[in-house]
């Protein structure tokens, strides 16, 4: 039995702490990841994981083993690469992770034509609203849009992403339209959860910072979502431009204190600082970056 896989095997279960997840994520059966991991830990000659019928964790020797198969793992990969690359054409995987609302929609338009022209390329793309660690994950790439903080992971700008304050008219005609960024507590407020201060909103006018706290505001993780209830007429969110566009553009929504400017997010590559960046990753940024935007609200 091949040692490489058997230790892919146990790097896989480790990851999702589940025998059958392991399985889909490296598209083999439970009963054939169980058993590299037996062979494993018989060639061993140890317990790499505690397991019952409810979980799968590691042992201490087992997180041990674990620290020390991804940089060879990882290594393996990138002589893989190297011969793939060599050949000339793009191929072989990408791991990708991105937001859900951004991932399935700007993010897969753009994802097309680069998949189309490289067929050998295999994507893989985890969708979810929750920061994902990379190196943990096994994956190569995060999309992520949001003001970046400080991060070991570098990061590469592919666009400029604004933040619109909007409402529905209806729900603007039903209790007002603010003047100031003052009357915003006494509104219901549609927030995301997912920002570092999720209750503060901050605004920009001549040179002066206005900051609002708010209270008792509707919030949801998920960007899409809270476009969707502001459509819905119930109350103001503070939105990535990217969902809100389309309502926008079609008198749905309407912009709240155009005059006051808001922060700028941006659409960030981030990968991990130790990992090769191989050219198909490569290729893919650099596509990615002419691809993707730009975002311009509306006058």
């Amino acid at each position: 039995m091949d040692k490489i896989e058997t230790m892919r095997a146990f790097v896989a279960v480790a990851q999702d702490q589940s025998f059958t997840a392991a399985g889909r994520r490296l598209g083999l059966s439970t009963k054939l990841v169980s058993k590299y991991v037996q062979h494993l830990e018989s060639q061993l000659k140890t317990q790499l994981f505690n397991r019952t019928t409810r979980s799968v964790s590691l042992t201490d020797v087992g997180a041990a083993y674990l620290e020390r198969c991804r940089p060879i793992l990882e290594q393996m990969d990138e002589l893989d690469d190297l011969v793939r690359e060599r050949q000339g054409a793009l191929s072989g995987p990408i791991r990708l992770t991105a937001p859900t609302g951004f991932g399935s929609t700007r993010l897969t338009e753009a994802l097309i034509p680069f998949l189309q022209a490289h067929p050998e390329v295999e994507l893989d793309m985890k969708l979810t609203d929750h920061r994902v660690a990379l190196v943990e994950e096994g994956l190569d790439l995060a999309i992520r849009i949001s003001v970046l903080r400080d991060s070991a992971l570098i990061a590469r700008k592919l666009a400029d992403m604004p933040l619109v304050l909007c409402a529905s008219p209806d729900y603007l005609n039903r209790a007002g339209r603010p003047r100031s960024p003052e009357a915003l507590p006494t509104h219901t407020c549609l927030v995301n959860s997912n920002q570092q201060e999720p209750n503060i909103w901050r605004f920009h006018k001549a040179g002066r910072e206005h900051v609002v706290r708010l209270h008792g505001a509707v919030t949801s993780n998920s960007p899409g979502a809270l476009a969707q209830m502001a459509i819905g007429g119930l109350g103001i969110a503070m939105s990535p431009f990217y969902p809100v566009e389309a309502a926008l553009a079609d008198g749905r929504l309407e912009r709240v204190l155009p005059d006051h400017a808001t922060d700028l997010f941006g659409v960030y590559a981030l990968y991990p600082p130790n990992r090769h960046l191989t050219r198909r990753l490569r290729a893919l940024i650099d596509y990615l970056a002419g691809e993707l935007g730009p975002f311009k609200l509306p006058e």
